[in-house]
């Protein structure tokens, strides 16, 4: 895809994260990692992101980040495939330059590695890896990598091919201030951890759509969701969230690092063989396992 038609993809609909699958010895396994594309392809998203936060970025080798993109281009039919891409400028560069050649429609660039760093820096990261490729890039404002007003108007004004912003910031008055200065130069993107806890207050701050962790193992009813957010049916959206994502968000309050985990003993719980979560993260115990078993079921496939 250009860059343009990427943008448009990414604002089309709902938004999702395929967890990585991992094998007995934890190396990846695309076999069923591609089964779980497949199913999700079947739902309506027009992007997928491979390799993002919900698939463990942060623990594959910069090596393995083109082959878990290279499968779910092969797996994901006519859903675009966006790849997660971070670390410092120069890892981050030779990752965007590879999950190109391996097929990504776009990258989403993760928050750089440890330091915190100033607007100038941020600035040239950025840049640097809009330059460095011809697909499509989206920023994601997390952690240490904050981009204020004023850079990212800098970066859209040189960089052509920034065609998203993402955030987990929660910072409301930013984002807005973001969406109100740039306008429809980018697409704007939800990025809290189980976004649909905070979609109603992103829509209201110009943000058209978000990434649904859930989607990996309940796409149905994340579909459904959505469906009653951007069609203003309220009530839907308060049933949903009472019924499953505040129970969800128990679970996945119960321990640091389940904002994953739980997400990837869902896909299990439905039937995928993908694997525990990799160190430093830890899987979920046999309890909460069956408390979210217990609170999936009417949704199990």
């Amino acid at each position: 895809m250009t860059p343009q038609e990427i943008k448009s993809a990414l604002g089309a609909g709902l938004l999702s994260f395929p967890v990585t699958h991992f094998d007995a010895e934890g190396k990846f396994r695309p076999d069923s990692y591609q089964k779980h594309v497949e199913w999700l392809s079947s739902y309506d998203a027009p992007v997928l992101f491979a390799a993002g936060g919900t698939g463990e970025f942060f623990s594959l080798t910069p090596q393995e980040v083109p082959l878990v993109v290279k499968a779910a281009k092969e797996a994901s039919g006519k859903t675009a495939i966006v790849s997660g891409c971070g670390y410092g400028t120069e890892i981050a560069v030779d990752l965007a330059r590879s999950v190109e050649k391996a097929g990504a429609d776009g990258i989403l660039l993760l928050p750089h590695y440890l330091i915190d760093a100033p607007q100038e820096g941020l600035y040239a990261h950025v840049k640097r890896i809009c330059q460095s490729v011809g697909i499509g890039v989206m920023v994601y404002n997390r952690d240490n990598a904050i981009l204020g007003v004023e850079a990212l108007k800098r970066l859209c004004d040189e960089c052509p091919n920034l065609v998203g912003f993402k955030d987990g910031t929660g910072d409301i008055g930013l984002i807005r201030q973001i969406t109100a200065t740039m306008g429809d130069r980018l697409t704007y993107l939800g990025g809290m951890p189980t976004a649909e806890l905070f979609a109603e207050a992103y829509l209201g701050a110009g943000f058209t759509t978000y990434s649904s962790a859930v989607f990996n193992f309940v796409p149905g009813l994340a579909v459904e969701f959505y469906n009653a957010l951007r069609g203003g049916d309220r009530a839907r959206c308060e049933t949903i969230l009472k019924d499953f994502f505040y129970p969800f968000m128990a679970i996945r309050g119960r321990r640091k690092g389940y904002a994953v985990a739980a997400v990837k003993a869902g896909v299990r719980l439905q039937g995928f063989d993908a694997g525990k979560v990799r160190p430093p993260l830890d899987d979920l115990s046999a309890e909460e396992d069956a408390m979210l078993e217990k609170l999936i079921a009417p949704w199990k496939r």
